[in-house]
């Protein structure tokens, strides 16, 4: 499956294998109680993550997780990064150490990291704990897990209280951009977000299905289809969409989907292509969700006023 996405994007990568993925249940999310003056918290693999001082060397392999590890204030303690990190500009010149699926272990261990960030998705961790290293497997897939990795990376960072204050931060943002007052009788959309044309797609239980939803716009993905499911296509074709919003690449050959002409979106021109810049911030549950809210509300204005 990953060899059919990665021409798509790297971020594309992220979110479906960490959506087919099994997760830890969620208690083990909850961080460990404290045994010692040690940093430690228990990862999404329900492992307990104990550092004895504070990391000072961090490698990152989830743009997510960079991000972060930088809106937490330790982006120099960054000494690699997987190969689509790209924000903040202080993390492009740091060495690329690939991806989900082909990580480079020996480089890995020759930059002497003292915490290595993963997803819970990739297969590296094991091998890197075998090798001495610590591990941390951490990934979002709604808002309540992306306050949960703040909280718990701002831990490890030996700075639980800054985790709460940017969470706090995030969410007085995100309600800023919800407030904004809709046309008067505008009717609620409902939304199809298209992560992939396999097609992937973000639904209700998604953190971009709950962004959705904060700015009173419906999802015709229900959330018992889990956070990004795969879709048949006739299933969106008889959802019946108002609004699309897809990468802007796949946007010129929805017309031709079988069937997808007759779907109200097209019909209607209600079709929000994304630019690579906006298909970055949406696809990484961090401290960019506030622009990623804005860039959606601006996906839902009506044709003719979005900017």
């Amino acid at each position: 499956m990953t060899s059919r996405i990665r021409g798509v994007s790297g971020w594309v990568a992220a979110v479906v294998l960490a959506a087919v993925c099994v997760l830890a249940p969620a208690q083990a999310a909850v961080m460990a109680p404290a045994r010692s003056s040690a940093l430690q918290i228990i990862d999404d693999r329900g492992a307990q993550v104990r550092l004895k001082h504070v990391p000072k060397r961090i490698i990152s392999l989830l743009p997510s997780l960079t991000e972060t590890v930088c809106d937490l204030g330790a982006c120099d303690r960054l000494v690699g990064v997987d190969r689509w990190s790209s924000w903040p500009a202080s993390v492009q010149g740091l060495p690329r150490l690939g991806g989900l699926d082909d990580p480079q272990i020996e480089r890995i261990v020759s930059l002497r990291p003292d915490l290595v960030l993963v997803a819970p998705s990739t297969r590296v961790a094991p091998r890197l704990r075998s090798l001495g290293l610590s591990v941390a497997e951490l990934d979002a897939q709604d808002l309540d897990q992306v306050r949960s990795v703040m909280s718990r990376l701002a831990i490890l960072l030996g700075q639980p209280e800054r985790g709460a204050a940017r969470w706090q931060a995030l969410q007085q943002g995100i309600d800023a951009v919800a407030r904004q007052p809709r046309p008067a009788g505008m009717p609620a959309e409902r939304v199809y977000f298209e992560v992939s044309s396999t097609p992937y797609a973000a639904g209700e239980a998604s953190f971009i299905g709950e962004l959705l939803r904060r700015l009173g716009a419906g999802n015709v993905v229900p959330a018992a289809l889990g956070p990004f499911p795969k879709l048949n296509p006739e299933f969106i074709v008889r959802a019946d969409p108002t609004v699309i919003i897809l990468p802007a690449g796949e946007a010129a050959a929805l017309a031709q989907r079988p069937g997808w002409s007759r779907i109200q979106a097209l019909r209607q021109r209600r079709v929000c292509a994304l630019s690579p810049a906006q298909v970055d911030v949406l696809a990484r549950p961090g401290p960019r969700l506030v622009e990623g809210v804005r860039v959606l509300a601006d996906c839902l204005r009506p044709l003719g006023s979005r900017p």
